[in-house]
């Protein structure tokens, strides 16, 4: 994973709650098993209509949202099955930080596993961010260090857990966290290794 510390990028708004995994990357597209080209797939449902053509009304058909790195949107975002695919998704179609006031607790654990910074802020908050990035573009700046959210006369704080925190920074994941204690597990195993 790419170490992530500040990111300063276009907002795309989703005004809906519970999204869930299967709006995010629907069953039919689960069987591929490499990590890349679930971009395409991307809240399908919603993207295209029964003919394959782009739905102008959703958000990220929009051309002011073209190359939004940044998602916002509501409660409870990531909600249903706990499919990693979703993670995989949003990081293939390009984004790199969702902004919510909740999140389902695997999805929220799969997004930063897999580097993307996932942010529950409060839904006032979030709220005046979506109407602000609805009506006009909107680009924040994400300073993880700092743990703030600043631009086009915003600035918010966000909490975030230390450990999943450190990863982001360091662009670890948890088996390259594990790995900084090799020489520490060698030894342990040296020492209990039992004789045939």
């Amino acid at each position: 994973m790419e170490p992530f510390q500040t990111f300063k990028g276009l907002v795309c708004p989703m005004d809906r709650t519970n999204v869930d995994t299967d709006q995010i990357i629907p069953k039919q597209f689960l069987k591929r098993v490499e990590r890349k080209g679930f971009g395409e797939c991307l809240f399908f449902n919603w993207r295209f209509n029964e003919k394959g053509a782009k739905n102008p009304d959703f958000v990220l058909n929009q051309p002011k949202y073209a190359g939004a790195s940044i998602l916002v949107a509501g409660d409870n975002f990531g909600c249903g099955s706990s499919r990693e695919h979703a993670p995989w998704a949003l990081q293939d179609y390009g984004f790199k930080v969702i902004i919510a006031p909740s999140f389902a607790d695997i999805f929220y654990n799969n997004c930063q596993k897999n580097g993307i910074l996932a942010i529950r802020l409060d839904k006032e908050k979030t709220d005046v961010l979506i109407a602000y990035a609805t009506k006009t573009s909107l680009h924040l700046t994400i300073n993880l260090e700092d743990q703030t959210i600043t631009g086009d006369g915003f600035s918010y704080t966000f909490d975030i857990d230390p450990y999943q925190k450190e990863m982001l920074l360091e662009g670890l994941d948890e088996i390259a966290v594990t790995m900084r204690h090799e020489d520490e597990i060698a030894a342990y195993e040296q020492k209990h290794t039992v004789s045939a």
